[in-house]
């Protein structure tokens, strides 16, 4: 069963959008190197309160998320430096309860 990664970042949603979209390509390389490792869904979230990104992907399971992000500092650093992330995110995984009320 697949996992649910949230990666919490803390920085002006606003920034993060302007960075994401300054380089579409880049942003596209990288979206196909996560879907070539695995990634299943891929969305970003800005907190309505402002300061804050969230970062939902749907993985295989944690490693494959684990081994994409450390393979991509090269690439993803700098853009989180352009975002105005200061410290490196770390992600948390979550799984699916099997509960009768899902839909």
């Amino acid at each position: 069963m697949s996992v649910m990664m949230g990666l919490r970042i803390v920085a002006d949603p606003a920034r993060v959008e302007d960075a994401l979209n300054s380089d579409p390509e880049r942003l596209q390389r990288i979206a196909q190197r996560a879907r070539d490792a695995g990634c299943i869904h891929h969305r970003f979230f800005a907190n309505e309160a402002g300061g804050e990104v969230l970062i939902v992907d749907e993985w295989p399971d944690a490693g494959s998320f684990l081994r994409f992000f450390e393979e991509s500092t090269a690439d993803v650093g700098p853009m989180m430096a352009e975002a105005g992330v200061t410290e490196r995110p770390t992600p948390v995984f979550w799984r699916e309860l099997d509960t009768p009320d899902k839909f």
